[in-house]
């Protein structure tokens, strides 16, 4: 096989991965079905709620399991004040 072909091999299959898997996530969905039956306004809160939510589990998640080391990182940012 050449690079072209592998390089075009590889487009393909991003874009048949990307295309499979890019429906939204489950809470997007239910919120915009949900949606569908409220006003533009609480439509477009909830949606905002519902990416909220899931932007902040990680970072939560990250906290938990770093957090002595965020503390060391923060001291040592105190220490050279």
């Amino acid at each position: 096989m050449n690079k072209w072909t592998r390089v075009l091999i590889l487009i393909i299959a991003i874009l048949i991965v990307d295309f499979s898997f890019g429906q939204g996530c489950s809470q997007c969905k239910m919120l915009a079905e949900q949606g569908s039956e409220l006003d533009e306004a609480s439509f477009g809160e909830n949606i905002n709620y519902g990416i909220l939510y899931l932007m902040v589990l990680p970072y939560i998640l990250l906290v938990v399991f770093f957090r002595k080391r965020i503390i060391r990182v923060f001291k040592a940012l105190t220490e050279k004040m």
